[in-house]
């Protein structure tokens, strides 16, 4: 692990603006990207992970317009993901001020994907995002968790602890692992799923899906979470990214301040 684990503010843009549901559905409007940008860097987040929820051909410019508008008023490193399906995708998005590009549906249909990321820029610009759920009825894997794909919707039955392993293999710099079984649930991240993960992933390992309390982001930490993502409680007040770095560094952690 990283010596101070980082909170991350995700925020899902769908034509042009913040939108946020649950288990990915019934999205409702969350504010202006921008906005939102700056004012979790003057909270303190320590990144800012953008997703492009429509990525279609009118949402990528929407999103590369974004990103440059955002990377001109923010100072933090930024992550963007959501449709990105090629080497051209990844430049596109780093020269519009991108730091980091996310990957996910191309990497799983075209692992070599991964790969040619990684010698082209290097592996510390490529996320690789693993949606996993725990295996539904008629599926089986060995972990008991498998992968999906399109926010959760389609299964693959792929084991997510070994496509995680697989993808660090290949070159991916992180593992932001997403649980859509607690996606903006607000009752915790999967903790168990964090444990099989970290014990085979040795690159940073980002949590996502399910932080309700200041509480949650400590004992993702503490379950091997190099970082910590989350949404809807930072969009909706639940808390602020300073709330939750006072959580983990009560509990012991090493925050950023």
């Amino acid at each position: 692990m990283s010596l101070a684990i980082r909170v991350i503010p995700c925020l899902d843009v769908k034509d042009g603006r913040v939108v946020k549901g649950v288990n990915f559905q019934d999205l409702r409007d969350a504010g202006d990207p921008v906005e939102l940008a700056a004012r979790y860097e003057s909270q303190g987040a320590d990144e800012i992970t953008f997703l492009d929820v429509s990525a279609s051909r009118e949402g990528r410019a929407t999103m590369l317009e974004v990103v440059s508008a955002t990377a001109e008023q923010v100072f933090v490193p930024l992550t963007v993901g959501g449709g990105v399906r090629s080497v051209a995708d990844v430049d596109r998005l780093l020269q519009a001020g991108a730091d980091k590009v996310g990957v996910n549906t191309a990497a799983i249909e075209r692992p070599e994907l991964i790969a040619q990321v990684a010698e082209r820029f290097g592996n510390q610009v490529l996320v690789v995002s693993v949606d996993a759920r725990r295996c539904p009825a008629g599926v089986r894997t060995e972990s008991g968790y498998e992968v999906t794909t399109h926010g959760g919707s389609r299964s693959t039955g792929i084991d997510a602890v070994a496509w995680a392993a697989r993808a660090v293999e290949l070159g991916a710099g992180e593992i932001m692992l997403s649980s859509m079984d607690a996606d903006g649930v607000k009752e915790g991240f999967d903790l168990e799923m964090l444990d099989e993960v970290r014990r085979v992933v040795s690159v940073p390992l980002i949590a996502s899906g399910g932080a309700g309390s200041p509480q949650d982001f400590a004992q993702a930490a503490r379950h091997g979470a190099d970082a910590v993502l989350a949404a809807s409680v930072f969009h909706f007040g639940t808390m602020t990214v300073r709330q939750a770095k006072e959580a983990m560094a009560a509990a012991g952690l090493e925050v950023r301040w």
